[in-house]
């Protein structure tokens, strides 16, 4: 796993303060594709929880594993009792127990490629459901956006992540359903998107880039330039585009 990947504990409490949590909407989008109760889950990088709450308060169980210490001390925090954390990374998870359904949220761009595919897939019950969900935050104001990447420029070249298998940003059907469709181990691949729009202050969208693992990878003076030069143009409060990539397959059956 990359440092990259293993950035984000040193930000854990900001993670939960300021990243954006998930609608219910994402919820009954997986179980409508299911078109079965689901009881079960295992959520792959549950990172403080936002997820994992989601799916946990539609009465679902839950096993949510994260890799990082400090990621899920803020998810044991606001743990309901039908879910059961283990630090351990993808990697490390053994067949055995099967769920009716395996996701992940903004955290499977992390996992390694070699495996991934049969791991997620001995993890599901037959015909169970896989989900891979994220998006990028973005600003919704094109002439607020340029403000801000003209002056994030002399520290940060870029702050997104690039697609795993290099998929462009305009293709049809994006990472990692692009993978997903060439697995012979499911089925039924589709890509749905769940719009939203949200508005938040200025600290707040700053605090969500002390979030964001191209920053976290910054000398921590750079860092804080960056924070600095990007506040200095920022309006008071802005608006974010955090629209829902969601990717879903179903396990072929044996």
């Amino acid at each position: 796993m990359s440092a990259r990947a293993l950035s984000f504990g040193a930000t854990a409490k900001a993670y939960e303060r300021f990243r954006p949590g998930y609608p219910k909407e994402l919820f009954d989008l997986v179980m409508t594709y299911a078109g079965r109760p689901v009881r079960t889950a295992l959520e792959i990088g549950a990172g403080t929880g936002k997820a994992t709450r989601l799916f946990a308060d539609q009465g679902v169980t839950i096993t949510a594993t994260e890799p990082d210490a400090a990621m899920l001390a803020e998810l044991n925090k606001t743990v309901p009792p039908n879910v059961t954390t283990v630090r351990a990374a993808f990697e490390d998870l053994r067949s055995g127990e099967t769920y009716g359904l395996v996701y992940a949220a903004a955290a499977l761009h992390w996992t390694r490629p070699e495996g991934r595919w049969s791991r997620a897939a001995a993890l599901l019950e037959p015909e169970g459901v896989f989900a891979s969900f994220g998006g990028q935050v973005q600003l919704a104001d094109p002439a607020v956006a340029e403000a801000v990447r003209a002056a994030r420029a002399p520290f940060l070249e870029s702050d997104e992540v690039p697609s795993p298998d290099g998929t462009a940003p305009g293709e049809e059907m994006q990472w990692p359903g692009t993978e997903l469709q060439q697995s012979p181990l499911f089925l039924d691949v589709q890509q749905a998107v769940v719009k939203r729009r949200l508005t938040m202050s200025a600290p707040d969208y700053v605090g969500y880039l002390s979030t964001v693992s191209a920053y976290l990878q910054l000398p921590p003076p750079k860092r804080q330039q960056a924070y600095n030069a990007i506040t200095r143009v920022l309006p008071e409060r802005v608006e974010i585009s955090a629209d829902i990539i969601a990717h879903l397959a179903r396990r072929r059956s044996e």
